[in-house]
């Protein structure tokens, strides 16, 4: 039965197998990410994830394609459980920085390794497709917020 979906799906053009697989793609990991043993929402764990580094509200929101009230208080929930603190910027000391505590670190390299077996496992891809992938993945979120964030990003 698969060869029959493959070969249907084929027959179709490039540009609609590529949407076709970007949609199954998204659905399996938004299921699959739930099987992650966490207490932590989505929008905590994904800020975890975002933070690889100390970064400014302004700046992690950027990142999250969030407004700052929703990163305020997503980071008051994490700091509340002890995955982060915020530390003066020193290069603008009226600035604040979000930095993640020991607990933090320790919870954003499980939820890293997790999302990227996950990836894997529901995409297929090996290592060196991964890097080709993420490459083409780059090149259109980058396209795509040329235009304005859409507006299912933006909830």
């Amino acid at each position: 039965m698969p060869d029959d979906i493959h070969s249907r799906l084929g027959r179709l053009s490039p540009e609609i197998q590529a949407i076709m697989g970007v949609y199954a793609l998204y659905w399996k990991l938004e299921e699959t990410f739930d099987c992650i043993e966490t207490d932590l929402s989505h929008p905590e764990c994904h800020m975890l994830i975002k933070l690889n580094e100390p970064k400014r509200m302004g700046v992690l929101a950027a990142d999250m394609l969030s407004v700052p009230s929703t990163i305020t208080a997503t980071a008051d929930a994490l700091e509340k459980q002890g995955y982060l603190i915020r530390e003066r910027d020193p290069e603008d000391r009226r600035a604040w920085l979000l930095v993640l505590t020991e607990r933090g670190h320790e919870t954003r390299n499980m939820l890293v390794a997790e999302a990227g077996d996950l990836f894997h496992r529901a995409s297929g891809l090996n290592a060196e497709e991964t890097v080709e992938f993420a490459r083409m993945a780059c090149k259109i979120r980058d396209n795509i917020l040329k235009t304005g964030i859409p507006e299912g990003l933006k909830k």
